[in-house]
């Protein structure tokens, strides 16, 4: 579904990514991890067309995205749910997951609500709430509800446990597994290796921008040197 080759990624004179390669098939959840700083949020945001890379391609499903806008490759079904969440403060939560419609044609907007709410029944009490004033887990599920208004056939999640409580960390790790589950196809970028391995069918390590370790989920958990690095093992 996704295949990125070869990117090289630069903010300035600083080389962040550097000859990136990995791929997620159909069905999978493919996790990045990595100790800050590492490159993981760089990379999604290359495959979401917000950065981009000197050298080599980002594909997904058989579109070359780096000549793609990122306004564009929405409708292609790539969505990103970003780092710090960043919903619109201002609106209601119903106005919020509208505009993860923008890209749809309105009469199949109504059904979206209604399978979001279904997910996400805090949102649905809340829909009348402006977004500014709900607790971070459930802008959380805002900003993953609001992705999914898009109807993606991948779904990217950076940084989705960022700041939460651990009881609400597990609950976002639960959804993400009920999410593939039903279908969804996701590429996580977590600083939580441990639940991150969890749930993912596989995954690849980053260490300054390069991927230097990758494997199934399982494997990468028992793996001593990512046990020492971040899983304090």
């Amino acid at each position: 579904m996704l295949k990125v080759n070869d990117i090289n990624v630069y903010y300035g004179a600083i080389h962040a990514i550097k000859g990136v390669s990995f791929q997620v098939s159909e069905g999978e959840v493919v996790t990045l991890i990595g100790a800050n700083g590492a490159g993981k949020s760089t990379i999604l945001k290359t495959v979401a067309g917000l950065l981009p890379s000197r050298t080599g391609s980002v594909e997904f499903l058989e579109h070359r995205l780096g000549s793609i806008p990122a306004h564009k490759i929405v409708p292609l079904g790539l969505a990103l749910v970003p780092e710090g969440r960043q919903i619109f403060l201002q609106m209601t939560v119903e106005e919020n997951l509208e505009m993860g419609a923008f890209t749809r044609p309105g009469a199949e907007v109504e059904a979206s609500l209604s399978d979001v709410y279904e997910r996400f029944p805090r949102l649905k009490e809340r829909r009348r709430q402006v977004a500014g004033t709900l607790s971070g887990g459930e802008q959380q599920m805002l900003a993953m509800g609001r992705a999914l208004m898009s109807k993606p056939k991948l779904l990217m999640l950076d940084e989705p446990s960022m700041g939460l409580a651990p009881i609400l960390v597990e609950q976002i790790f639960d959804i993400i597994k009920e999410l593939n589950q039903h279908g969804s196809t996701i590429l996580l970028v977590e600083q939580n290796a441990q639940m991150a391995l969890s749930v993912a069918h596989r995954g690849y390590v980053l260490e300054t921008g390069r991927i230097v370790t990758s494997g199934t989920g399982k494997e990468l958990l028992q793996d001593e040197a990512v046990k020492r690095a971040y899983l304090g093992g």
